[in-house]
């Protein structure tokens, strides 16, 4: 097991696959999700990118600019490798050509102390689910038409 990783005291985990049309990625989301961890809020388990090119080739990204490179690298810290082959695979199979996708899994830190206490006390989840954005959008343009 990896140091700094257990059963017994991990918050619940995300995984987030976000799409870059045209290959356009860059390195500002590193200072962000870098903020998140130091703050205590995540702990990013696993970050990776891939490319699908103009002739559907697909690579694992190696950075070329090395400050956006030298940015993630702060930002996962101590990975463990979560991702598997097969999860990246799956990723670019879904990808459109000439784009690609940084796939991040990240620990809720946040929620740890609590989902200790509640497996501690017995209880399971029995649904969590993530409200997407636009409909939480939609619901506070309804209550400013309300009020």
């Amino acid at each position: 097991m990896p140091i700094g990783l257990a059963p017994d005291t991990v918050g619940p985990v995300d995984v987030a696959v976000v799409a870059f049309e045209g290959n356009r990625f860059n390195g500002d989301v590193a200072p962000a999700l870098r903020e998140l961890q130091n703050s205590g809020v995540v702990r990013i388990l696993d970050l990776t990118f891939v490319r699908k090119g103009p002739d559907g080739s697909v690579s694992v990204l190696e950075l070329d600019d090395e400050a956006v490179d030298e940015a993630f690298r702060r930002v996962t810290g101590e990975g463990f490798d979560l991702l598997s082959d097969e999860d990246l695979d799956l990723v670019a199979d879904g990808l459109p050509v000439n784009s690609s996708a940084l796939i991040v899994a990240w620990e809720n830190a946040w929620a740890s102390r609590l989902a200790t206490a509640l497996r501690g006390a017995g209880g399971q989840v029995l649904l969590m689910e993530r409200i997407p954005r636009e409909v939480t959008v939609r619901a506070i343009a309804a209550l400013d038409q309300e009020g």
